[in-house]
């Protein structure tokens, strides 16, 4: 199980990832990864390139760790390599086969894959020889062919990417648009800086030129269905404003998609008081708890996936 707020479930077939964006500065993943190597994880023994990684996180693939959803018979949302970027150039195209097949194979369950290489992403899921070689694995895993009720997108699968600022919003969401997926969604976690969704074109009939936003979703943009949003925690926690949650819930309104305000992060908690004291001394250190929140912040949705 996981203490993940939007999630039931993760899954990693694989461990380990490279820095490669402002978002993952302070990563939660690497500081426990090296913990884990100090445990005697078997998991966590790779260590990884000490520029952009560190002590137990270097790419690994756990084989035993493949099949684990074939066990679970009941239905929950399972997070995809939540110790790992499973679009990361280090996991091999094959593997990526196979936990598509598995995917495929175990259509009880929703898998929640969240990426910050969103070209690998776009370009393997439009490849229609990838898609040919996840069915023929999934065909493996079944132990049957899976031909009749084959679909592609898988419609179990939901992909996201990363956002931490409007930089990496213009250029990964975009990349997320061209990616055929049942489900496309947004974790604005860490959101370090502001991030509007409605950015539109020239050509767009309710482009407000002079705030540089459209004031209803444009016609040429696919908008994700699902948008999380939280502060940063942890040692060395950057601010966060919750205006620019209030700015994506607005967004999300407008694009008819689901948000989820996760927490508001660590700086916010020591900085906010309620009832005399910090939020952070009532031991919601990461700004986690609602009952703190401002009352239009309050809100956890999910997508509709009937």
């Amino acid at each position: 199980m996981t203490n993940i707020q939007w999630t039931e479930q993760t899954w990693n077939p694989t461990t380990g990832c490279d820095r490669i964006s402002p978002g993952c500065t302070n990563c939660y993943a690497l500081g426990m990864a090296k913990r884990l190597k100090g445990m005697g994880s078997a998991k966590y023994q790779t260590d990884g390139n000490p520029r952009t990684s560190g002590p137990g996180f270097g790419i690994a693939t756990h084989s035993d760790a493949f099949r684990e959803p074939l066990r679970w018979r009941k239905p929950r949302r399972v997070f995809v390599n939540s110790m790992s970027d499973l679009f990361h150039p280090g996991i091999s195209t094959p593997d990526l086969h196979l936990i598509f097949g598995v995917m495929a194979a175990t259509p009880q369950h929703s898998y929640q894959i969240l990426t910050k290489r969103h070209g690998r992403m776009r370009s393997l899921l439009n490849d229609p020889q990838f898609e040919h070689m996840a069915r023929h694995r999934a065909e493996q895993v079944f132990g049957r062919n899976p031909a009749a009720s084959w679909t592609w997108p898988l419609p179990n699968v939901w992909l996201g990417v990363s956002v931490e600022d409007q930089k990496r919003a213009d250029l990964r969401i975009p990349a997320l648009a061209q990616t055929p997926a049942a489900v496309r969604f947004l974790s604005c976690e860490p959101l370090i800086g502001p991030v509007r969704l409605n950015r539109g074109h020239a050509h767009c009939p309710t482009h407000d030129f002079a705030g540089g936003f459209c004031s209803s979703p444009c016609p040429d943009l696919i908008l994700p269905d699902w948008i999380i949003i939280g502060g940063e925690s942890g040692p060395g926690a950057r601010p966060f404003e919750t205006q620019w949650a209030a700015d994506l819930i607005e967004d999300a309104r407008l694009a008819r998609s689901a948000p989820f305000v996760k927490q508001l992060g660590s700086v916010w908690a020591r900085d906010t008081y309620w009832a005399g004291k910090s939020v952070a001394a009532h031991r919601d250190t990461k700004g986690g708890d609602p009952q703190y929140w401002p009352t239009d912040l309050r809100i956890r949705e999910y997508p509709d996936t009937k």
